[in-house]
């Protein structure tokens, strides 16, 4: 194999790769009765993974309807995955006066 078609392949390679993005998981904690970051903002694809630091329980409920957890108790978590672009906002079903926005890209 040559050095030119090496360097080509090598390359063709790393453009398809740079295609490929990974999905992230975006860590938001429930603490002090309120959504930290209270402003989440991801990509199509990502996921975002609620973790109630409370002792009280929680949810974290879109407005729309479009998501929710299950009632979270203190230490536990649950992770919703977003596959469309769009601002959403969400709220605590329990305390209603939590609320955040997720940004979807």
């Amino acid at each position: 194999m040559t050095k030119f078609f090496k360097t080509f392949l090598t390359a063709g390679a790393a453009i398809c790769l740079a295609g490929i993005a990974q999905a992230a998981d975006i860590k938001a904690d429930i603490k002090g009765m309120a959504f930290s970051p209270a402003t989440i903002t991801v990509s199509v694809g990502d996921t975002i993974t609620f973790t109630n630091r409370d002792g009280a329980p929680h949810t974290a409920t879109a407005a729309d309807g479009s998501f929710t957890t299950a009632t979270l108790r203190k230490g536990k978590s649950e992770t919703i995955a977003f596959d469309s672009a769009g601002t959403f906002a969400f709220f605590c079903k329990i305390h209603r006066g939590m609320k955040g926005t997720i940004v979807v890209q």
